[in-house]
């Protein structure tokens, strides 16, 4: 594939990959946020269920914009992007440690969500554009890795960081990161901006909308005072407003996304595949730091370092399908991929009750190295797939994906989770039993489910053998 005329490709890319994962550490790394979470419930004197719009705010404005910033990157250049993301995030992290009222952190996290859909639009492929064409793939991996390890540090500077500075410490401690990054992204390849290619106003628009219409409606869908017609209609409002901007971006020669891309059956089961994977890989973020603490006993800093063994399979999974890419097939990675994390998400839920920790660990880790995997292989699919002008839109609708399955996993995996708790405590049993019942419930379920997904998957044969 012809490279991108005007890019210059630094020196040394090892230094450039590493600014780049430096530049995105800002978003992973706020994992610690909810280590603060008990701290700013009462420093601003608000209800416990009120704290879950600090992390509302911050993913839907990221995810709805994330995609009409990877086109921007297109563009004009996703080192001129990749800055502005860096410095949008610099002040949206003082002011988020500096903020007088809850109403202003809100709108503060707004901020830095526009901050981190700047900075992640771009980044994977500022990341490919270090390489050649023939090591995309180990460039991806190492990038997936370097944002796993900063997953990996949130929880484990989080507690630290509130009980010496304040829950202030966990916004500001990562000013001084993107200013570092955004000091060296100078030497970052600056690819010369296509100037006939117009931008689409309208379909940014309209992607934002329903982007965001859809991931409100499935966050307000787990608020018990929310009702059912408020998420139902905002739902349904974001489908009108999708087949308004697929019928829009039809006609224009310059889309944001090219609708035509999602006629191919196999490149839109992958997306779905993607969706679904992330889901049920939530369900560790969601549920295992109350498996250690309150079944296996663990203090809050020793459990977020058995948190921290799912990332570490990250890593190892990341590192590996970058390195497997020139041995075997993507697809076949990503297949290995999934088939790991539903061994790994059942092993979780079987060893719940487990006298012994070191079984939990292992599955921890293995579900880790197939997401992984996964991520990695997929990423490098819909990167090949498009065309190497919108490297940014891929990089963007993979990273839109995974949030999509995030936030539909906080809905329905919250919902199964309770169904087994709930029919368990109906049955008489003690609340560490039914609590026991409600996780096992929920890993073995979103395991099965996920192996279903995936059998059904086969009956499209190009979706795993092309």
């Amino acid at each position: 594939m012809r490279e991108p005329a005007g890019t210059r490709r630094p020196d040394h890319a090892g230094l450039g990959l590493l600014i780049v994962g430096l530049g995105v550490a800002g978003a992973p790394l706020d994992t610690s946020v909810n280590i603060a979470f008990p701290a700013i419930t009462a420093a601003f004197a608000i209800e416990v269920r009120t704290i879950q719009w600090i992390v509302i705010s911050y993913v839907l404005t990221y995810a709805s914009l994330m995609l009409v910033f990877g086109k921007l990157g297109d563009l004009l250049g996703y080192r001129r992007i990749f800055q502005l993301g860096l410095l949008v995030s610099i002040v949206a992290f003082v002011l988020c440690a500096l903020a007088p009222g809850f109403i202003w952190l809100l709108a503060f996290r707004v901020l830095q969500g526009i901050g981190a859909a700047l900075t992640l639009s771009c980044a994977p492929a500022l990341a490919t554009s270090l390489y050649a064409e023939s090591g995309r793939a180990r460039a991806l991996g190492a990038y997936a890795a370097l944002f796993s390890a900063s997953w990996a540090l949130g929880p484990l500077l989080g507690g630290v960081l509130v009980d010496s500075g304040g829950w202030g410490a966990v916004f500001w401690f990562r000013a001084p990161i993107a200013l570092l990054a955004l000091a060296l992204s100078w030497r970052l390849p600056l690819p010369v901006a296509d100037g006939r290619r117009s931008f689409d106003g309208l379909g940014a628009g309209l992607l934002a909308f329903w982007m965001s219409g859809l991931l409100l409606a499935l966050a307000l869908a787990q608020m018990p005072d929310a009702g059912t017609w408020g998420p139902l209609l905002l739902g349904l409002a974001g489908v009108v407003v999708l087949w308004r901007f697929v019928a829009h971006e039809k006609r224009i020669d310059e889309p944001i996304v090219r609708p035509a891309l999602f006629v191919d059956g196999a490149f839109s089961l992958l997306n779905l595949m993607s969706v679904a994977v992330s889901l049920v890989g939530f369900a560790v973020l969601l549920l295992v730091p109350y498996q250690l603490t309150r079944i296996a006993g663990l203090s809050a800093s020793t459990g977020g370092v058995v948190l921290a063994i799912n990332a570490l399979g990250m890593i190892a999974g990341s590192w590996a399908a970058g390195r497997l890419a020139g041995t075997f097939r993507q697809r076949a990675i990503a297949l290995a991929g999934v088939l790991l994390v539903v061994a790994g998400s059942a092993a979780i839920g079987s060893f719940a009750a487990a006298a012994s920790l070191y079984p939990m660990i292992a599955a921890l880790f293995c579900q880790g190295v197939g997401l992984g995997l996964f991520q990695v292989a997929y990423t490098d699919i819909v990167t090949e797939t498009l065309p190497l002008r919108d490297r940014g839109v891929a990089g963007s609708l993979a990273m839109v994906s995974r949030t999509l399955g995030t936030v539909a996993g906080a809905t329905l995996l919250s919902a199964l989770f309770q169904h087994g708790r709930q029919a368990a405590l109906a049955e008489g049993v003690g609340d560490v039993a039914a609590f026991i019942r409600g996780f096992e419930t929920t890993f073995l379920g979103a395991a099965a489910a996920l192996a279903i997904v995936l059998l059904l998957s086969f009956l499209h044969r190009r979706l795993w053998l092309d």
